[in-house]
């Protein structure tokens, strides 16, 4: 069900995989968008993209890329586009890193 590559990343280092399913206290902006307060970045992630098949948000010329409205913006920094491989830097800044 895993690329190869994402399993090989998971086997050689659990803690990434830790990073994303670990639950975490979200910021408001992300909480209002996510309907939760617990989330990981992980399901986040997911939330995000199902968000933006219910809403029809890609582009029709180039489905790389999304239309953000205006409740995706918010917590994608204000952009008015993001491409596909932009969305997880992007959401992963609502995800601070803990100190070690």
């Amino acid at each position: 069900m895993l690329p190869q590559g994402v399993k090989k990343t998971i086997t050689d280092n659990p803690k990434k995989l830790a990073n994303l399913i670990d639950l975490v206290n979200l910021p408001s902006m992300l909480r209002e968008f996510v309907g939760q307060s617990r989330i990981s970045r992980l399901g986040c992630f997911m939330h995000v993209w199902s968000y933006i098949k219910t809403n029809n948000l890609q582009d029709p010329n180039n489905k790389k890329v999304v239309n953000c409205d205006k409740n995706l913006r918010s917590i994608l920094m204000g952009k008015p586009q993001v491409e596909f491989v932009e969305l997880p830097a992007l959401i992963k800044l609502h995800f601070p890193k803990e100190p070690k």
